[in-house]
C-alpha cells in the first residue's frame, strides 16, 4: 500500500500542463487512427489493442510498484514487440493506404471536405431516387442544436450515410419507414423520429404531415429538413421559417452544399470537389 501511495504521490509532482498537453497529444492521435480506420477491418482490431496496452500498462505499473515484478515487466515488454509486429502485418492494407494518402498533396487538408462532398452526394442520390419513385420520407440534418430528446423517440442506427441505406429505411413496409431520419454529420443517428408538428396552414397551404413535422423541428431549432411528398415527389427543404419547394437536383445540392458545410471558402472547396455542382 504504502509502494502505491508513493508512486501516486510522485505522480502529483509532475508538471500538471506537460502531463496535460501529452494527454491531448495522445487523445489526439488516437482520434485520427480511429476516424482513419473506420469502417474498416481494423477499426475494432485498433480499439482492442488500445484497451489492452493501457489497461496491460496501468496493471502492470501497479504490481511492479507493489510486489517488484520485474520478470514480468520483462515478459511484457517482449509481447508489446509481439504485438507491435502483428499489428504491421494486421493493419497492412490501412497502412497502405495511409501512406498514399500522406504522399498526395493536400491530402489531409482536403480529407474533411471530401467527407461532406460524399456524405451531400448520398443523400441527393438517394432523395432523387425516393422522388422518382414517389416514396414519401422526411430527412432531418442537424447543426448547432442538438436534437437528443426527439432522437430518443426512434430507432438508433449509428451507421455512415449510403444512399441504398436511407432508400431501405424508407422503403414501403420498411419497419423504420415511417417518420424522420437524423443525421449528424456524417452518420445516420436514428430512423423512425417522432417531430414536433407546425400548425396547420403555417406551411403556406394543405400540406400532409411530413411537412408539418419539417416545419416544426425547423423552427424549433437550427436544424434542416428534406421532404419528399409521397403523393407527387416534389421535394422540399424547411429551415428556419423557410419552407422551399419544388426543388431541382441543382437545386437540392447547392441547399445541402450550404446547410452541411456552411458558405463562404468550404461551399466553394465542395462545389468543385463535387464535380457535378456548379457554382452560381
Amino acid at each position: 500500500m504504502d509502494a502505491i501511495l508513493e508512486y501516486f504521490g510522485r505522480v502529483e509532482t509532475y508538471n500538471p500542463l506537460i502531463v496535460a498537453i501529452e494527454l491531448l497529444l495522445i487523445g489526439l492521435v488516437v482520434y485520427w487512427a480511429v476516424d482513419f480506420l473506420e469502417g474498416t477491418r481494423g477499426e475494432r482490431l485498433f480499439r482492442g489493442v488500445i484497451i489492452l496496452l493501457l489497461s496491460g500498462s496501468m496493471i502492470l505499473k501497479l504490481l511492479i510498484v507493489q510486489f517488484e515484478f520485474e520478470r514480468l515487466q520483462y515478459l511484457y515488454s517482449s509481447f508489446l514487440i509481439l504485438v507491435l509486429i502483428i499489428a504491421v502485418a494486421a493493419f497492412q492494407p490501412e497502412l497502405r493506404r495511409m501512406l498514399i494518402q500522406i504522399g498526395q498533396a493536400g491530402a489531409f487538408l482536403s480529407s474533411h471536405q471530401n467527407h461532406l462532398s460524399q456524405t451531400i452526394e448520398e443523400i441527393v442520390q438517394a432523395v432523387v431516387s425516393l422522388s422518382t419513385k414517389s416514396i414519401g420520407a422526411i430527412i432531418v440534418i442537424e447543426k448547432q442544436v442538438a436534437l437528443g430528446e426527439f432522437i430518443e423517440s426512434g430507432v438508433r442506427i449509428d451507421a455512415q450515410v449510403k444512399a441504398s441505406l436511407l432508400e431501405t429505411i424508407f422503403y414501403p413496409g420498411s419497419p423504420l419507414h415511417d417518420l424522420a431520419v437524423v443525421i449528424r454529420g456524417q452518420q445516420i443517428i436514428a430512423a423512425r423520429v417522432q417531430l414536433p408538428l407546425a400548425e396547420v396552414g403555417s406551411t403556406g397551404g394543405a400540406l400532409g404531415s411530413r411537412h408539418r413535422a419539417a416545419m416544426g423541428i425547423a423552427r424549433g431549432s437550427d436544424a434542416a429538413a428534406i421532404v419528399v411528398s409521397e403523393e407527387t415527389g416534389i421535394i422540399s427543404i424547411a429551415q428556419g421559417g423557410n419552407f422551399d419547394r419544388h426543388l431541382t437536383i441543382e437545386q437540392l445540392r447547392a441547399k445541402l452544399t450550404e446547410i452541411i458545410a456552411g458558405s463562404g471558402k468550404n461551399k466553394n472547396n465542395l462545389v468543385r470537389l463535387n464535380g457535378s455542382a456548379k457554382e452560381a
